[in-house]
């Protein structure tokens, strides 16, 4: 009897992150402390990965979200308050 092949998973590093997820690194690192985001991992004591099908499947739920329009956007400024340039009436 052969054992089942197992699914080959796949790591990214961080410059392949940024090629798949156009946020900054800070961005990134702050929706990962909240729980946002898929956590990094280190293969070596220099080496940061991320799990591929992690953030595949956390891009697809935010598409899901966005399209569902649960995804809140941020407020527009308001222009009145401006300190240079303020909008008058």
């Amino acid at each position: 009897m052969s054992a089942a092949p197992q699914a080959v998973r796949r790591t990214i590093r961080r410059q392949q992150l940024r090629e798949i997820v156009p946020l900054a690194d800070s961005t990134i690192y702050d929706m990962e402390q909240r729980g946002e985001f898929p956590q990094r991992f280190y293969l070596t004591s220099r080496c940061v990965v991320w799990d591929l099908a992690e953030v595949e499947a956390w891009l697809d739920a935010r598409r899901r979200a966005s399209y569902a329009k649960t995804i809140q956007r941020a407020p527009s400024p308001d222009v009145k308050l401006r300190r240079s340039r303020p909008v008058r009436d």
